[in-house]
């Protein structure tokens, strides 16, 4: 009787071990991460110590895809010719191999140093092969103690030929959708030689129609004196479209200047724009042109104009109507001929509503603006972009590195929070720490959770949540000014004072982003990080109390990092 229960646990137990790998696997398109979570759990189920699953690649040389118990180093050792140690002998002949003791077996190679580990004790290895259409794609191996030498592995060669036949499953389906996904990419690439946008400006790739809507308003602003704003996200670019409008423009042979405006304070920023007289200020030892100055007759391109003050903007609302100022410390007027291009990734409309931001200062500048998109909204872009940076980073170490389909993929699927430069910086990143000439998708720190951007921004891709998921999202509204009538009101969290919640009214769904993420986690995020974690600082910039961002900190189970 005791028999028939140990065989009705032992059965029931791989039977639940079948089910959650199949499970496992079916979460995913991505084999390297589903297959090494089946692994863990076999592991954990059965005592097992190690296992790994290798694939062959093109030229048959069998290559590690996945494995636990091992480490980083022992995993890259985890390199069979076929036919080459016992992992090579199953995947030459497919067929399953079971050593009772491998320090007596002769072809095993010890390559990841699995023996010598327990030198006294004897150690079982099972191997399995993983097939799929028909052929033996890989191998799948598992090591374990075995004390006596005399246990009978049956079971586990049974189980592990099912875990191998699904295995071999998912890594069809992972195939298959990799060919479409690769016809549909030469295709695009196609097409895209074919059909040559109508719209290009040197430097920047935009085979998309969001940038080619960009360029076609680049050509048509550029040859007039208009005033152009750039509105977009953070790293899409601004600066180098308003390089495009200046080189497409009639003063493309005169200077170009640009200013950062967030990076000076609003002394040095008047200096620095208008110039200064001698002995205006203490170290003013002679007269200084400002940048306004310096680009006469060219293009003055001012960015993050939304974080200036509201003294200095009264300033610079004067040089824009009237194209004249003086200098710091001086009375005579200054005239300048200036073609002036602005920036910003801030939502000046919310801005003007706040009283942040001068109401007629932003109908000045609000002349011709071209909005930015974010590289998430523009992925047919990246394959150009992250070839045209390799092929920078080539030219400047002496270096023939290339990315595989599969390394591709990994860059088209990815998010993007820093757009175009952060694909700039991992593309760089990725060739510097490549081992081999072709970077496959394992080259990623993504691949092995570590992409920093990933902790920094709390990633939670939008591509995951279906459209009504995305409308039941609440957003951190800012409220109205107090002469304004109300109509939108910060979220009050559920352990917010019930008359603090009482005095802002009927919250309503914000209707414009400003580039910020459409989640209230999401936004609080973007706040903290902008405002160096300061909370009393996001607080402001969401308009909302520091009691109510604790509160809403709280709520969403954000972590306040510490600097």
């Amino acid at each position: 009787m005791v028999k028939v229960n140990t065989q009705a646990i032992e059965s029931r137990r791989e039977l639940n071990a079948i089910y959650e790998v199949s499970k496992t696997l079916a979460t995913s398109l991505d084999v390297a991460k589903t297959f090494r979570e089946a692994l863990n759990y076999l592991l954990h189920a059965f005592d097992w110590r190690r296992a790994f699953v290798v694939l062959a690649d093109p030229e048959g040389r069998l290559r590690g895809l996945c494995a636990m118990g091992l480490t980083r180093e022992e995993q890259q050792r985890l390199q069979f010719q076929s036919g080459e140690g016992i992992v090579g002998r199953v995947y030459a002949n497919g067929i399953q191999v079971s050593v009772p003791n491998v320090h007596a077996e002769p072809l095993f190679l010890n390559r990841t140093g699995g023996a010598d580990q327990s030198p006294d004790m004897p150690i079982a290895m099972l191997v399995t092969p993983i097939s799929a259409d028909r052929r033996t794609v890989g191998v799948l191996a598992v090591d374990c103690l075995n004390p006596d030498e005399r246990r009978s592995f049956s079971n586990d060669l049974q189980l592990l030929k099912m875990v191998a036949t699904l295995m071999g499953q998912a890594l069809l389906l992972h195939r298959s959708v990799s060919m479409a996904h690769d016809t549909l990419q030469d295709e695009v690439r196609r097409m895209s030689k074919e059909l040559k946008p109508l719209h290009q400006i040197d430097q920047v790739v935009g085979l998309s129609r969001p940038m080619q809507h960009v360029f076609e308003q680049v050509h048509q602003v550029a040859p007039a004196r208009t005033t152009v704003l750039l509105r977009g996200e953070s790293g899409t670019g601004k600066e180098v479209i308003a390089r495009a409008v200046h080189n497409l423009s009639p003063r493309k042979h005169e200077a170009f200047v640009r200013v950062n405006c967030a990076a000076l304070t609003e002394s040095l920023l008047e200096s620095e724009l208008f110039g200064h007289e001698k002995g205006s200020f203490t170290g003013a030892q002679g007269q200084r042109k400002g940048r306004f100055e310096m680009s006469h007759g060219g293009t003055l391109f001012l960015d993050e104009i939304g974080d200036i003050s509201a003294s200095f903007q009264a300033k610079l609302l004067r040089v824009l109507q009237e194209r004249e100022f003086e200098r710091v410390g001086g009375t005579t007027s200054v005239k300048v001929d200036v073609r002036l291009i602005l920036a910003t990734n801030r939502n000046l409309e919310r801005m003007v509503q706040a009283g942040e931001f001068r109401a007629d200062l932003y109908y000045r500048i609000n002349v011709v603006s071209i909005q930015l998109p974010p590289l998430r909204e523009r992925r047919e872009d990246i394959p150009a972009m992250a070839k045209l940076f390799l092929d920078r980073f080539n030219k400047e170490n002496g270096r023939t590195t290339q990315f595989n389909p599969a390394a591709m993929r990994v860059l088209t699927s990815c998010y993007w929070p820093g757009n175009v430069r952060e694909l700039e910086n991992c593309v760089e990143r990725t060739a510097t720490m490549a081992h081999d000439n072709i970077i496959t998708n394992l080259a990623f720190p993504c691949q092995v959770n570590g992409c920093l951007t990933q902790v920094l921004h709390h990633i939670e891709r939008v591509d995951a949540v279906s459209p009504q998921r995305i409308s039941e999202i609440p957003v951190v509204e800012a409220p109205m000014p107090a002469h304004a009538a109300p109509t939108s009101a910060p979220i009050a969290s559920d352990k917010e004072p019930a008359e603090e919640r009482a005095s802002h009214g009927n919250t309503e769904p914000a209707s414009d982003n400003d580039g910020k993420p459409e989640g209230e986690r999401e936004r609080l995020v973007w706040a903290m990080e902008r405002c160096g974690w300061v909370q009393a600082k996001a607080a402001r910039l969401l308009k909302i109390s520091p009691r109510q961002m604790g509160y809403a900190l709280q709520k969403n189970g954000i972590e306040v990092r510490k600097f």
